[in-house]
């Protein structure tokens, strides 16, 4: 299950220091020092390198395209090549400029795009989508922007290069015109395709299929998160998509939404800067991510509002992702006025707890702290004091199905409360209208037996902020004895220590009654009051074990006890 990956979003950099998190007014957050130019360089120091890995024989299939990573030459990786590649021939700032080596490798890129391309216009995403309308319009992006630059650029050099990719592009939005899509977020790349589309080539049909996916409404909720609340993947592309069309179509309607949303996101950062994933429905849940994909969103949208919070962010990620930002040149390329000095930094929020009560958790920040509590979540909460985190969870051995997983989070004086109610019944003779003369068990559903000697377990969680950090109290009543495992995962090259090692399992820690301390470089959290009941820490029905290092606390039901974290 994807739970298995969390402790990969705990695995955190170093906190960034004296960057725009802290509390001080900063003078107008200016880019840095030649920011395209910059950028240039960053792009420049891996072409070449990049055409090593273009398939060059022509007498091999995938001519032309550019190798992914699993070994396969395929549209996506080589339409990104075909970005970089016409930045940097294009562009004065470039040392690349008008190299013919990469007028070459372009003219094979853009071949073997066409050889892809299906007569209907789209693309295979080979790892699980064929004849993809919606995967076409993630490369079309690419595909656009690039012809952008190069018409822009009015070298006669570029004439047949150009008009392969025109090809290419008008096939590919005639696809749009008419192909479907899979989940939320590919309406917007299909607008945002065609809207790029229709920017090259005028077409009316463009505009009206734009206006028929629109017509279904933006799906931001009222946190401000779009229906996937993949924070890390798929609401940035939302973000940039909207961002697009607006530009490109005079909608400015649609930037609301990508202000909604760049708002509501400011507060799922963690001190260092990477976004909280927890309550993703897509396959970012759990995974440890920067905010860079927000790049573009936060600078565009800090520029048309001027606002501070969202030029923190930008000033954030040029200061600790710059080498990350090399594929974000085309914007600039292709709207010049993207690097204009940035309103006047202010304070991004660093003091805080919300309820996002549509994501259905709860986020804390004080400073270094960043806590996240979680509904209907197996890992219902976590710690995290600059690289050093935990993240929380609990099973019982109730009928192999006593993995915690707390429901309607809400608040009871100071403290955050969840609850799960299990029962455990046993099952009497069916009645006779409802018996089978081949005796089948299972085409006797058993919703259609009496019951006996029902079992009960019921579980509460209660979180409470105190000074330096959170008590979590744990409540488990009803069935008496049920053996019980909390399970409290590390990142993965955590130091732990006041813990016993357990020689039963790998990388396993008892928490007993003192108090333990997990570190990563100079960030450490300390964890107090736990105790080992019994050895048992894979219990039956449980979901399968952490990566990382793991700290248990061990007992049986009725079990009430606390928790503490601090730093």
């Amino acid at each position: 299950m994807r739970c298995q990956n969390f402790l990969m979003l705990c695995s955190l950099s170093l906190c960034i220091h004296n960057s725009s998190c802290s509390s001080r007014s900063d003078p107008p957050a200016s880019p840095p020092h030649d920011l395209v130019t910059h950028l240039h360089t960053l792009n420049d120091s891996s072409i070449d390198e990049k055409i090593a890995k273009q398939q060059h024989n022509r007498t091999q299939s995938g001519h032309g395209g550019i190798r992914g990573a699993h070994g396969i030459y395929h549209a996506g990786s080589t339409a990104s090549f075909i970005r970089d590649l016409a930045v940097a021939y294009t562009s004065a700032q470039s040392r690349y400029a008008g190299d013919p080596k990469l007028l070459a490798a372009l003219n094979n890129a853009a071949e073997f795009m066409l050889d892809v391309q299906h007569a209907d216009g789209t693309i295979d995403l080979l790892t699980t989508n064929f004849h993809s309308p919606p995967d076409t319009g993630f490369i079309l992006e690419w595909m656009c922007a690039s012809a952008g630059v190069l018409r822009d650029a009015n070298n006669s050099s570029v004439t047949t290069l150009l008009d392969k990719l025109l090809k290419f592009i008008r096939l590919g939005a005639d696809a749009l015109t008419v192909g479907g899509v899979h989940t939320p977020n590919h309406r917007w790349v299909v607008c945002m395709a065609l809207a790029r589309a229709n920017s090259l080539i005028p077409d009316p049909r463009y505009v009206k299929r734009i206006d028929t996916w629109l017509a279904e409404n933006i799906d931001i909720d009222p946190d401000g998160q779009f229906t996937e609340r993949s924070t890390s993947i798929y609401s940035p592309l939302t973000d940039r998509c909207l961002i697009t069309i607006a530009r490109l179509l005079n909608r400015p309607e649609l930037l609301e939404p990508v202000r909604r949303n760049l708002e509501m996101s400011l507060h799922y950062m963690h001190a260092n800067g990477d976004v909280v994933t927890e309550g993703s429905r897509r396959q970012d849940q759990y995974e440890r991510k920067s905010m860079v994909r927000y790049y573009y969103p936060y600078r565009f949208m800090a520029q048309h509002d001027r606002n501070g919070r969202f030029a923190s962010v930008v000033h954030l990620l040029e200061q600790s992702k710059m080498a990350q930002l090399s594929s974000q040149l085309v914007y600039f390329l292709e709207s010049p006025s993207l690097a204009d000095p940035l309103p006047t930094r202010s304070d991004l929020p660093s003091d805080f707890e919300r309820h996002f009560t549509h994501s259905r958790l709860a986020r804390i920040r004080r400073g270094q702290l960043s806590a996240t509590i979680l509904e209907d979540n197996p890992s219902f909460f976590s710690f995290h004091v600059g690289s050093a985190a935990v993240v929380l969870r609990f099973a019982s051995a109730f009928f192999g199905k006593g993995q915690f997983m707390g429901s309607h989070l809400h608040k009871e004086g100071d403290a955050w409360v969840m609850s799960q109610n299990l029962t455990g019944p046993y099952f009497q003779p069916i009645a006779k209208a409802h018996q089978r003369a081949d005796g089948n068990w299972d085409k006797m559903p058993r919703e259609l037996r009496s019951t006996s000697e029902v079992q009960t377990l019921r579980s509460i969680v209660r979180i409470t902020e105190r000074p330096r950090g959170i008590d979590v109290e744990i409540d488990i009543s009803g069935t008496d004895n049920v053996p019980i495992a909390i399970e409290i995962g590390c990142p993965p090259g955590s130091q732990v220590t006041g813990a016993n090692q357990l020689t039963t399992t790998p990388a396993s820690w008892s928490l007993t009654s003192g108090q333990t301390r997990v570190s990563v470089g100079p960030d450490h959290l300390e964890i107090g009051k736990g105790r080992a009941d019994h050895r048992w820490t894979r219990i039956r029905g449980a979901l399968p074990e952490l990566p990382g290092d793991k700290i248990y606390v061990t007992s049986f039901s009725p079990f009430r006890d606390t928790l503490t974290f601090r730093w």
